[in-house]
Order: C-alpha cells, then structure tokens, then sequence
C-alpha cells in the first residue's frame, strides 16, 4: 500500500458548502444570506445592539459585589472522607493532604485549598491538612483520635494590596510546583 492509496472511511469526511455556485445549488445569489443589510455581509458584531437606543443591559440598575480575589475552597464533608478510606481510595496511615483527595478521585480540582466539613461522622484515626475546617469537623477528627494540621494566618501586610497579591501569587506558584513535584515523585 502505498501513500497515495490511502483514503478515508466512506462517509467520514464531508465536502464543504460552496455558497454562489448558481441557483441550482440551493445557496446560489445570496449565498444563505438572505437579502440585503449589515447581517447579509461578514464580520457583523452586533449581539446587544438596539439600533442606537440605550441597550437593555445598560438600562437595568447594577446590584452586588463580586471580589475579584476572593479564594475558592473545595468542601469536604467527614462522611465524604470516611467513605474513601472505607473504599480505600485513602492510606489512613498517611496524612491526608488535597492532592491526595484529588489523586484519589474525592475531590475534584485542589483550587485554593480544602475546608473540611463537620456532615457526618469518622471513624479512623487520621492526620488531615487542609486550609480550614469548621469546629464541628475538628472536634469529630480530635474525638476520632486523629489530627488536623491547619496553617496559621498571616499577619497583615505591610505594604499595598498590588504588592501583597504578587507575594501571594509567588507563595502559590512556589505551592504548586513543590505538589506537582511531590506527585512526580
């Protein structure tokens, strides 16, 4: 067999739609576009526009705040927890860190870190480390004889917010790369 010899499955690829190749075609004349105006021609952006009058979206009063930085913690209930290391998705043994629930399938992405939470009830004796954890959840893992290793706050910066947002996005990359390296290793 040789290159040139080489074709696709029937069926598999489909020839494209020549547009103004004659009435006959179905998509001769205006080629699809109906007739006339800014939509019959190409490259015409206009989404939300309402012919110069002031659009809706700009009309209707604006309401709320969405903060740019705020952290996006992955939630964690015990129940959760525990039914992994009763699956034994999760060593008990080893302490239970979020790359470890991510690798294990419990939690989805790391984001900024894992808030563990107090819905139901361990049983296993494990170390846990996450961002945070709500009383009920670190009462249950001291009651299980386990222990919850949370890291402590940072004081407040002594310099701008610009600054302190590149100090952090360093500390977080830094963060990053040592988990990727860990789970290489």
């Amino acid at each position: 067999m040789k290159l040139n010899q080489l074709s696709g499955k029937h069926g598999a690829t489909k020839d494209r739609r020549r547009v103004g190749r004659g009435k006959g075609s179905g998509t001769g004349k205006t080629s699809g576009h109906g007739q006339k105006g800014q939509k019959s021609r190409s490259g015409v952006a206009i989404g939300g526009f309402e012919g110069g009058q002031m659009p809706l979206h700009m009309r209707l009063p604006k309401r709320g705040f969405n903060n740019n930085f705020r952290k996006n913690y992955q939630e964690l209930t015990l129940a959760r927890l525990q039914q992994a290391i009763d699956a034994g998705r999760i060593d008990a043994d080893a302490p239970v860190t979020a790359l470890a629930l991510k690798q294990a399938g419990v939690i989805r992405r790391v984001g900024d870190g894992v808030r563990l939470l107090g819905g139901g009830e361990l049983k296993a004796k494990v170390t846990i480390e996450v961002a945070g954890a709500t009383r009920t959840a670190a009462a249950a893992v001291e009651k299980a004889g386990g222990a919850l290793v949370v890291p402590e706050k940072k004081a407040p910066a002594k310099f701008g917010k610009r600054q302190q947002r590149r100090v952090d996005a360093r500390e977080k990359r830094e963060a990053r790369a040592a988990a990727a390296g860990e789970a290489s290793a």
